[in-house]
């Protein structure tokens, strides 16, 4: 049996969730895959968590154990399979996302991000701060008692995905595989979000400047296991 790749528990996963133009992600879909929909529409989630006991083939590197990341996605699928694609991710540590760029062709890039997770007054508040150009606060505050959603639900829609694609550095497909039990959530979820899209993201993104967005989620999140890329979708 294939050993995992990276295994850590992700933890107060804050998702703030938009519907988004087709034209914005047909560009970026991977050969084989179309865009997953939601009543109709292709959506883009941005998602800041926590990596804690992070191992890559069961070793722990020195400084690289916890740490936050930040990453915007959207939702695609293959046949059955769904699962998503990253516009960017972002993390805290340089060694990370050099390694992912140059032996993954993953979009990451390294910036500065403060993560402070509190609780009280019965509310969990889990709040990132990305520098970059100025602050930029990304925040779900929400009941701090977690439940586990019905699988009908848009809690379950957006947090809920086996499968990860990409591309290779010639064009081609590739597909790893994320296993983790069902997320519970903590309810009653309201996000703080003062995001410049452009200045992180670029002028393609100004449309979610001022965009209210239909989901808000906080997940208490999990173990993980990442299982190794292959060719194709």
């Amino acid at each position: 049996m294939t050993a995992p790749f990276l295994t850590a528990r992700w933890e107060h996963l804050a998702l703030i969730s938009y519907t988004v133009d087709d034209a914005l992600l047909t560009p970026r879909l991977a050969p084989g895959l179309e865009l997953d929909r939601l009543n109709g529409q292709a959506c883009v989630s941005l998602v800041a968590f926590m990596f804690k006991d992070t191992r890559v083939k069961g070793v722990r590197i020195p400084g690289h154990v916890n740490f936050p990341e930040i990453n915007l996605r959207f939702y695609v699928r293959s046949g059955d399979r769904r699962g998503v694609m990253f516009v960017r991710e972002i993390v805290p540590k340089r060694a990370i996302s050099t390694v992912a760029r140059l032996v993954y062709n993953e979009p990451y890039i390294t910036r500065e991000i403060d993560a402070n997770i509190r609780q009280s007054g019965g509310r969990v508040e889990a709040s990132y701060v990305l520098s970059d150009n100025g602050p930029h606060p990304i925040g779900v505050n929400a009941l701090a008692e977690s439940v586990l959603p019905d699988e009908e639900s848009i809690e379950h829609w957006f947090k809920e995905h086996q499968w990860g694609f990409g591309v290779d550095r010639q064009g081609r497909a590739l597909t790893y595989e994320v296993r983790h039990p069902r997320w519970r959530v903590f309810p009653d979820a309201h996000q703080h979000l003062d995001l410049d899209w452009t200045q992180v993201y670029g002028d393609d993104w100004a449309c979610l400047q001022d965009a209210e967005p239909i989901s808000v989620v906080l997940a208490e999140g999990s173990e993980i296991e990442v299982y190794p890329k292959a060719s194709g979708v």
